[in-house]
């Protein structure tokens, strides 16, 4: 059998027209090019080059021999590319974390065309509001949808969007009770809210002017479906992500209120360890949500 690398030496001094054009073309002695031609052609008990001091031409035989010697040569570059490409493309398993809202909001929607994307790629979402130890249980990605900038934990962090709260409420609601011109009139309007502890809405304005109001409580609940289901019935006003409404708002379910004011904005952020964001997979998998996600509109 033929040494692969004896055709890439005799090739590389037919395209370059000699020995030294070669040597300084693949950074080798002249010396080693010519040593291992000969080589060759002893092996094939055949002259491929004939050459002098002052010329270097091919035999017959060797311009045979030199159509298919690049050809080889191409072959075992397409064969080396191929398993390149295989074990380059992401594969194995990412354990990934999300909280219920952020899993239906924003991940739904695009893990399936994850997978499509990379058929060997195995996403393990594991949905809950516990709270998880990223490093301590294993995980790769954590998806944190927040209000507050997250604490320094360590971890690698990349934010993916940042979203408008905004106030919506049902056409029903707002033709029984009346439209709303400014925040202050919110005060006599029932609120749709998040907790005990949040019975007071801050709202920003377009210029930055600010207004804290306290609408009459209506019902409470610390799951976003159930306040979005709830303005949806007509029960009141409440706050919710911009995205979270969007569906509804389309749909004419609900209405925004205010729309020159927001209750702040919530920010989706990756949480990585260190030496899980350098893993094929689980860079693939952030690089896809990240642009996922702020493609959209």
């Amino acid at each position: 059998m033929l040494n692969l690398n004896d055709l890439h030496f005799f090739a590389a001094a037919v395209e370059h027209g000699g020995f030294s054009a070669a040597s300084r073309q693949l950074g080798l002695p002249k010396s080693t090019i010519s040593k291992r031609v000969a080589e060759l052609e002893n092996q094939l008990d055949v002259r491929l080059i004939q050459r002098s001091s002052r010329s270097f031409a091919l035999t017959e035989v060797g311009r045979d021999f030199y159509e298919h010697a690049h050809a080889a040569l191409i072959e075992a570059e397409s064969a080396e590319q191929v398993v390149r490409r295989r074990v380059a493309e992401p594969s194995g398993a990412v354990r990934m974390t999300a909280s219920v809202p952020t899993a239906q909001l924003y991940l739904s929607a695009h893990l399936p065309e994850l997978a499509r994307t990379y058929p060997r790629l195995h996403v393990q979402l594991d949905v809950s509001d516990r709270f998880v130890d990223v490093v301590q249980e294993g995980y790769d990605i954590a998806v944190r949808s927040h209000f507050a900038p997250l604490p320094d934990s360590g971890l690698v962090q990349r934010q993916l969007m940042v979203e408008r709260i905004i106030l919506v409420a049902a056409p029903g609601y707002l033709k029984e009770r009346g439209p709303l011109v400014s925040p202050e009139a919110l005060q006599r309007h029932d609120g749709l809210l998040t907790g005990m502890a949040a019975r007071t809405w801050l709202l920003c304005g377009k210029t930055g002017e600010k207004a804290e109001v306290a609408p009459v409580p209506r019902l409470t609940a610390n799951e976003s479906m159930v306040l979005l289901n709830a303005a949806i019935a007509g029960l009141g006003i409440t706050c919710l992500p911009e995205r979270f409404c969007r569906a509804a708002l389309k749909a004419k379910q609900l209405t925004q209120v205010l729309p020159d004011w927001h209750a702040g904005s919530v920010t989706t952020t990756i949480l990585m360890p260190h030496r899980r964001g350098q893993l094929p997979g689980v860079r693939a998998t952030v690089e896809f949500l990240a642009r996922c996600l702020n493609d959209e509109p």
